[in-house]
């Protein structure tokens, strides 16, 4: 078995609930996004390719459960590009939308070919290049397609906070709502056909070159708009389209930024959310989060914040004796981790011995 193969089994026993948590500990220190010539790579699949797979080589051979992973880094304007919207590249930042549509132009969005679009095309050119030339212990994943309201918000702008408050807007909210879900399913669905894997499962890098192969979930479902909304507001919204996105692919695995307390148990009591990211884990009490998650068996797949001056021992066994006195599941992404490869070793060891 090669490492891939190794660490997909491993993945397998632990969403059966065998054996240890897995911790994903980073081979080197670096930002999330790789942003040096990011506008050339942007659209050069050749050059995407390659600083992607540069990334993604350092954790073949590292000590972590990590899977490696590569994606087509397109940012959050890859579903909202494919309706007609324009966006920009500032030089030192991920790509930004550009001005919202209209109703009229979002209703058109309902014709579209995806797979013709431009983005969609630079996808397809990325894991085209990764089939021929890439190392099989890497795996391709998803772009960022973020979540039917998140596309929304992206579409039509600040606008649709007004309309959400409008009765007489109801009809309108729903029907863009309705637009949304189906760019996100026809969208997510063509990339598993590009990336060559099954309706309802999938291996995802969250943004990271280290990925978790979900056997029962075959979407990731973004909503970071959703810390602007009320938690009356977000059972009324939220839930309903990431039940709808999940649906078709049966299960999601869910993020979203800022704190929503509301959001996080809404979320963790859906049987169709296998597992929840947090943006902005510093916000959250760490012992309320995993009793949150143990109580409904959802995974806490996110880094768990350290406390000032922790070691990366320390970080371990205080996280560690969080999970075993909560019984939550946990896919680790450490927010303290050493830099010598032993005792990154030593820090994979120790967390898997405590989580046993």
């Amino acid at each position: 078995m090669g490492v891939t193969d190794e660490r997909l089994a491993q993945h397998r026993r632990f969403w059966r609930g065998e054996g240890p948590c897995l911790i994903f500990i980073p081979s080197a220190r670096r930002d999330l996004y790789d942003l040096a010539d990011y506008p050339a790579r942007f659209k050069n699949p050749e050059l995407m390719w390659a600083a992607e797979t540069a990334r993604a080589r350092g954790v073949v051979d590292w000590p972590t459960d990590g899977i490696p992973t590569v994606r087509p880094n397109l940012g959050v304007v890859f579903i909202p590009s494919m309706a007609g919207q324009s966006y920009r590249i500032p030089g030192d930042q991920m790509p930004w939308p550009g001005e919202p549509l209209g109703r009229e132009a979002i209703r058109a969005a309902r014709h579209i070919g995806l797979a013709e679009s431009e983005l969609m095309k630079l996808a397809a050119e990325f894991y085209a290049i990764h089939r021929e030339r890439g190392d099989r212990q890497i795996v391709a994943y998803h772009p960022d397609t973020q979540g039917v309201f998140d596309v929304a918000h992206l579409l039509y702008g600040e606008r649709i906070f007004y309309d959400l408050v409008d009765e007489s807007e109801a009809g309108w909210i729903e029907e863009l709502l309705d637009i949304c879900l189906g760019l996100y399913v026809d969208a997510s669905a063509h990339v598993k056909d590009l990336v060559g894997e099954g309706t309802s499962s999938m291996i995802h890098g969250h943004g990271t070159e280290q990925g978790v192969y979900f056997p029962h979930a075959g979407v990731r479902v973004s909503e970071d708009t959703a810390t602007l909304l009320s938690p009356a507001m977000t059972g009324r919204v939220i839930v309903p389209a990431v039940r709808k996105a999940a649906g078709p692919f049966g299960g999601a695995f869910v993020h979203y930024c800022g704190k929503h307390d509301a959001l996080l148990e809404q979320l963790c009591v859906m049987d169709c959310v296998k597992a929840i990211d947090l943006g902005n884990p510093e916000m959250y009490d760490s012992r309320w989060l995993m009793e949150r998650c143990a109580e409904t068996g959802t995974v806490l797949h996110s880094r768990v914040s350290a406390s000032p001056g922790e070691t990366w021992q320390g970080y371990t066994r205080r996280v560690a004796g969080l999970v075993n006195e909560t019984g939550a599941r946990c896919i680790l992404r450490p927010a303290v981790f050493p830099d010598a490869r032993d005792e990154c070793a030593a820090m994979r060891d120790l967390w898997h011995e405590l989580t046993a």
